[in-house]
C-alpha cells in the first residue's frame, strides 16, 4: 500500500525532530567534555566525548573525526590504549588526523605491541619531517623492540600479587635500615575519599605500605598514618637518606581550574608522618612539579615538570637542598631529556641514575633507561652531560609502562612498576633481579661507648678519582659499592666529635661480596674511655697487650692533628687516696711516654691521675649492658657499698679502674705565633696514588 502524502510528512517531520534532538544532546555532552578535559578530568571527559560522538549522525564526517580525535587524546591520558586507539583510527578514517596526531597514533601502536603497523606510521610522520626525534626514535624502536624482546636480559621480574589490588599500586619506594618498609601509591578502595576521581575514574591514590616481619615476609599493605593522605591524590614518595623526611607528589582538586601537580613534604615524628606541606620550587604556578627523588648525598632534589625552559614534553629538572632553602633550578638536558616524556628519576647507591622515557628508543610506553656516569671523575656526578644512556632491555622493560625503581642496598635487586598485561592500564607492582657481581661497603658510625650517629657523613675518596660522601641511616650505617682494583679511604665525620679513617682495597671478587668498616667517633665534649689498658698489678707498667689499644689511640691523633688532649688514669676507692694517685698518674705517664715515642709531639698531650677523685658517670649504652644500672649514676664509694650484690660492686668497682681521655683543644697547629690562622692547604683530587694525609683537614668543630 502506497503511504499518503501526510504519512510521509508525518515521517519526514519526526526523522527531523530526532535528528535535531539526537544533535542538541551531542552538543551537551560535547560541552561537558571538554570543560572536564581543560580542568584535565580526562576520564569523564573521555566518557563525555564518547556520548557525542554516539550521538552525532554518521553523515556528519568531519565533526565525528574530530570528537574521536579529541575522544582518543583523553584516553591516552588515562592509558586506555586499546580505546585511544580505536578514536586514533577513527579521527584518521574521518580525515581529521595531522600529522602529529599520526605521530601520537604511532606511539599508541608502539606501546600496545603493533610493531608492523607503528612503523608504517612512523615512516609516513618521516616522509613529511625528516628531523623529527620522537618519529626517528620511534621508528627505530619499532623495527628492534622484537629482538629486543627475543634476546631478554639478566634480569628476572615476577608480578608480586601481595602488594596489587584490582586497581592501580606504582612507585614503590624501600625504606628502613634493613629495607622492611615498602611504601607506593594506591586507588585501591581503602583509599581515603567518597568520591571517584574525574582524572581517573578511581578513587584519588593515597600512600600505603608494607613491612616486613623478622622471617623477612611482606605483610598486608596499610595506608599510612598520620597526615599525609588527604582526599585527593597523593603519590610517587621518596626520602632523605636519614629516612626522616618524605617528598611527595600531591594534586588537589578545584571545580574550576586545571590540576597541577605539586611536589610537598612530611616529616616524622616516632612511626607517624605529619601534615604534609608544598614546596615552593619557582614561583611559576601554571606548571606542574612532580615525581620528587633525593640524590643518595641528600643534596639535590630531583623532579618532573612540564615548566617552560624544557625541552619539550615532561622533563626531569633537579633544584640543590642547603640549610636556607631550595637553590636554582636546572634541567637536566642532553641525553636524558627528549621532546618525548621524562619521568620518574630514581636514584641506585652506586651513583647510576636512572629515569622513565618514551622519547627515547624503547619498547613501547615509557620504558626504564639507566644513565652511568662516565668514568672521568667526580665531573660525571655533577654535570648530566657526562651520563651514557643504557636500555636494560626486556623483560625489565616491556610494550607498556615501566617505571618507579627503588633498590635494596647496593644490589641490583628490588621492585618498580608497570601496567604490562593489564587490558585497563592499571599499574601493578613487580620485583626485579639481576644477578650481577657487586661489591660493597656497609659501615657503621657510632659514637665511641656511644649510640649511632645519624647525623654523620662519611667522605669516600679513591685512587681511580673518587671524590663522594655518603649520609649514614637511622641506625648509623651506610652502603656504598666500590669497584675492584681500587684503593678507598673512608672518612667519618660528625659535628662534636673526632673524625675517624678506614682504608681499603678492593680485589676482584667472583661474586658479591661485602666489607664491613666499623667508625666509632670520640667525642669532643665527654671524656672517653680507652677499653683494653692493662698493666701488671700494683705497677704502672704496661702489658703487651695493650699494644692495640695504644696503636689505636696513636691512630686517632694522627688522623686528628688539631687536637689535645687530656691522657687520664683512675682508681678504685680501695687503698689511700695518696697511693691511689701516685699509681694513677705514673700509670698516666706510662701511656703519653708510648704515644711519645710513636711519634705524637709531647705538647699535645697532658697526662694526670687522678686516683679515686673522679668516679665513673654512668652512660646510657652502658645501662644495657648492666640494666641494674641507671643513667648518670656516679659510682662513688657509698654508691658501690649500698649495693647488696657484691659482684655488682666488683663490676663498679672494674667500671672505676680506667683509663681515658678528654679533648682540650680543636686549634692545634691551626695558628702562627702571631695568632694568625695559617694557610690549610687544599686538598688535591687522587688520580694515582692515594695520599691520607691531604685529608685531614676535614676536622670536627
Amino acid at each position: 500500500m502506497r503511504r499518503n502524502q501526510t504519512d510521509i510528512l508525518y515521517l519526514f517531520l519526526s526523522a527531523a525532530l530526532l535528528l535535531a534532538l539526537t544533535s542538541c544532546g551531542a552538543e551537551k555532552h560535547l560541552k561537558k567534555a571538554e570543560k572536564y578535559s581543560a580542568i584535565g578530568e580526562y576520564f569523564d571527559a573521555a566518557n563525555e566525548y564518547k556520548r557525542a560522538y554516539s550521538m552525532t549522525p554518521s553523515k556528519e564526517r568531519d565533526k565525528r573525526g574530530e570528537i574521536a580525535l579529541k575522544m582518543a587524546r583523553c584516553f591516552e591520558r588515562i592509558n586506555s590504549t586499546g580505546k585511544a586507539l580505536a578514536g586514533y583510527r577513527n579521527a584518521i578514517r574521518y580525515g581529521q588526523a595531522s600529522i602529529e596526531d599520526r605521530l601520537a597514533f604511532g606511539r599508541q601502536l608502539l606501546k600496545n605491541g603493533e610493531y608492523k603497523q607503528a612503523a608504517i606510521e612512523f615512516q609516513a610522520v618521516l616522509d613529511s619531517f625528516p628531523d623529527n626525534i620522537l618519529a626517528r626514535n620511534g621508528l627505530y624502536s619499532a623495527q628492534h623492540a622484537p629482538q629486543w624482546k627475543q634476546e631478554g636480559s639478566r634480569y628476572t621480574v615476577k608480578k608480586q600479587d601481595l602488594f596489587n589490588s584490582r586497581r592501580a599500586e606504582y612507585s614503590p619506594m624501600l625504606l628502613g635500615d634493613q629495607f622492611e618498609y615498602l611504601y607506593f601509591s594506591s586507588t585501591r578502595n581503602e583509599a581515603e575519599g567518597d568520591e571517584l576521581s574525574g582524572i581517573t575514574g578511581t578513587k584519588p591514590a593515597d600512600i600505603f605500605f608494607s613491612q616486613k616481619d623478622e622471617k623477612g615476609k611482606w605483610g598486608k599493605p596499610e595506608p599510612v598514618s598520620g597526615g599525609v593522605n588527604t582526599a585527593f591524590d597523593e603519590g610517587a614518595c621518596s626520602f632523605t637518606p636519614d629516612g626522616r623526611t618524605m617528598y611527595l607528589t600531591q594534586c588537589t582538586s578545584d571545580p574550576d581550574y586545571p590540576r597541577y601537580a605539586q611536589i610537598a613534604t612530611s616529616s616524622r615524628s616516632d612511626a607517624a608522618w605529619g601534615k604534609a606541606s608544598a614546596v615552593t620550587i619557582t614561583r611559576d604556578t601554571l606548571s606542574s612539579y612532580a615525581h620528587p627523588a633525593i640524590s643518595p648525598d641528600g643534596m639535590w632534589l630531583y623532579f618532573t615538570s612540564d615548566m617552560p625552559g624544557g625541552m619539550g614534553g615532561l622533563d626531569i629538572w633537579r633544584v640543590r637542598l642547603t640549610t636556607s632553602g631550595l637553590g636554582g633550578v636546572e634541567n637536566l638536558g642532553e641525553p636524558i631529556n627528549t621532546p618525548g616524556n621524562e619521568m620518574f628519576p630514581a636514584f641506585r647507591p652506586n651513583g647510576d641514575f636512572y629515569f622513565s622515557s618514551d622519547g627515547h628508543p624503547g619498547m613501547g610506553g615509557l620504558d626504564i633507561f639507566i644513565a652511568h656516569p662516565k668514568d672521568d671523575g667526580d665531573t660525571a656526578r655533577v654535570n648530566t652531560s657526562h651520563y651514557v644512556i643504557e636500555h636494560p632491555g626486556y623483560p625489565l622493560n616491556s610494550q607498556g609502562d615501566d617505571f618507579g625503581m627503588t633498590f635494596e642496598g647496593p644490589y641490583n635487586r628490588g621492585y618498580f612498576s608497570s601496567n604490562r598485561g593489564d587490558g585497563r592500564g592499571w599499574d601493578h607492582i613487580y620485583s626485579f633481579v639481576n644477578p650481577e657481581i657487586v661489591q660493597a661497603v656497609k659501615g657503621w658510625v657510632y659514637e665511641q661507648d656511644g649510640y649511632e650517629l645519624q647525623d654523620a657523613v662519611v667522605y669516600i675518596v679513591g685512587n681511580d678519582g673518587t671524590n663522594d660522601r655518603a649520609s649514614v641511616k637511622g641506625d648509623g650505617s651506610f652502603s656504598y659499592v666500590v669497584k675492584p682494583g681500587v684503593d678507598y679511604l673512608f672518612l667519618a665525620t660528625c659535628k662534636g666529635f673526632l673524625n675517624h679513617k678506614e682504608e681499603l682495597h678492593v680485589v676482584q671478587a667472583e661474586e658479591s661480596e661485602e666489607y664491613t668498616l666499623q667508625f666509632p667517633l670520640a667525642s669532643i665534649n665527654v671524656p672517653v674511655l680507652i677499653d683494653n689498658i692493662f698493666y701488671d698489678f700494683d705497677k704502672a707498667t704496661l702489658r703487651p697487650e695493650s699494644t692495640a689499644a695504644l696503636d689505636e689511640l696513636v691512630r686517632l691523633l694522627n688522623e686528628n692533628p688539631n687536637i689535645t688532649i687530656e691522657l687520664s688514669s683512675h682508681c678504685d676507692y680501695k687503698g689511700s687516696a695518696e697511693y691511689n694517685k701516685r699509681l694513677s698518674q705514673r700509670r698516666a705517664e706510662a701511656v703519653t711516654d708510648y704515644l711519645f715515642v710513636h711519634g705524637i709531639a709531647e705538647d699535645r698531650v697532658t697526662a694526670v691521675g687522678y686516683g679515686k677523685e673522679k668516679p665513673k658517670v654512668i652512660r646510657k649504652k652502658l645501662t644495657e649492658t648492666y640494666p641494674w644500672l641507671k643513667e648518670d649514676d656516679v659510682l662513688t664509694e657509698d654508691f658501690i657499698l649500698g649495693l647488696d650484690d657484691e659482684e655488682k660492686q666488683d663490676i663498679c668497682n672494674q667500671l672505676n679502674r680506667r683509663t681515658e681521655f678528654s679533648v682540650l683543644r680543636t686549634t692545634y697547629g691551626l695558628f702562627d705565633e702571631n695568632g694568625n690562622l695559617k694557610m690549610q692547604p687544599t686538598p688535591p683530587k687522587p688520580k694515582k696514588e692515594l695520599i691520607t694525609d691531604d685529608y685531614d683537614f676535614l676536622i670536627a668543630e
